[in-house]
């Protein structure tokens, strides 16, 4: 930034260029800011031509500013200081990092979230979308609208759905992709957000997200085209297709409203010996497994009411039988 500009404007309050985009998610309106292009691009490529979900009458407005910050501090990096800290901006808040930054800011109680993304991690798209983007959209969702946030696929028939919970590796994915392929309504492949007193589940049916050896399960023509779809890479090392859900056939699987939960599944890498894959889950044991797997959403406000309503569901863990599809059969039946 021009000295005399830094001056006058350090906070960068009057910054001009900024592009708007609405989009109805999550039970809310989003109104995105940004002033990047690239970041409008990242933020429709995640929430673009969604369902429109409604939890009440109407839809709270939230508002999410994306400041891509300028790297101005070029040059020979100092042995005796480290990189000088550029000032930004945004819905009533002044900060300032350092070079090389991300910052994410939620404000509930003020309905807004400010993402600030340096041009280092602009250059990976993936991690800007899902760390910084979604990570603002889901907690500002969840936290303004008092929703429950669980770590869960979900899928459902006619309005009503199932949770699948399990941890990563536990094949969440393989099992939501195939129920998919056999009619099932899609609602969410990793994140669940639920109404406590309602019961009524939303979530973003975007992507879905299938390592390689999993491709095994789908008939020859989806596993060719699966194979055309872009690869992501986990913080952990491990490499996923990205499947996007909104357009080709598929399109039709996408759940056109919030759903009603039915029942709570957790998957298992036990192998089923008998007729059925479906173990019932007392109220006790459905209750302590819902508090260690879902730790982050067990210390929210909104627990007890969700923990006593989540357990007059009907609650399984599903064995793995020697097909996936019959995970999908055994789903069908609880709905």
């Amino acid at each position: 930034m021009p000295r005399d500009r830094l001056y006058a404007d350090p906070f960068a309050e009057h910054a001009i260029g900024t592009s708007k985009v609405q989009i109805d998610l999550l039970g809310a309106r989003f109104t995105f800011e940004s002033n990047s292009r690239q970041l409008i691009q990242l933020a429709l490529s995640a929430f673009a031509g969604l369902p429109r979900h409604r939890l009440r009458g109407s839809l709270p407005k939230l508002t999410v500013k994306l400041l891509l910050r300028a790297d101005g501090h070029s040059g020979v990096r100092s042995r005796f200081a480290p990189p000088q800290p550029d000032m930004f901006s945004g819905h009533g808040w002044l900060g300032a990092a350092s070079r090389g930054s991300d910052i994410v800011v939620l404000s509930p109680q003020q309905r807004c979230a400010l993402v600030v993304v340096s041009p280092q991690t602009l250059a990976f798209p993936y991690h800007t979308r899902y760390e910084l983007i979604e990570f603002a959209v889901f907690t500002l969702a969840s936290r303004c609208q008092q929703l429950t946030s669980l770590h869960a696929a979900c899928v459902g028939l006619n309005g009503h759905a199932v949770l699948l919970m399990g941890p990563s590796g536990s094949g969440k994915s393989t099992v939501t992709m195939l129920c998919l392929m056999n009619g099932f309504e899609f609602l969410a492949e990793d994140s669940v957000f639920v109404q406590p007193k309602t019961m009524m589940a939303t979530g973003i049916p975007n992507f879905l997200h299938m390592r390689s050896d999993s491709l095994q399960w789908l008939q020859q023509r989806e596993r060719t085209a699966a194979r055309r779809a872009p690869v992501i890479r986990r913080r952990s090392g491990v490499r996923k297709f990205e499947f996007d859900l909104r357009s080709g056939e598929r399109r039709l699987s996408l759940a056109s409203s919030a759903l009603k939960l039915r029942a709570v599944v957790f998957l298992s890498s036990a192998s089923a010996t008998g007729p059925s894959l479906l173990k019932p889950l007392s109220k006790p044991a459905l209750r302590r497994r819902l508090a260690q797997e879902q730790a982050y959403a067990a210390n929210q406000p909104e627990w007890p009411t969700f923990s006593a309503n989540i357990a007059k569901l009907q609650a399984f863990e599903l064995r793995r039988g020697s097909h996936p599809l019959e995970s999908v059969k055994a789903l069908r039946s609880l709905l």
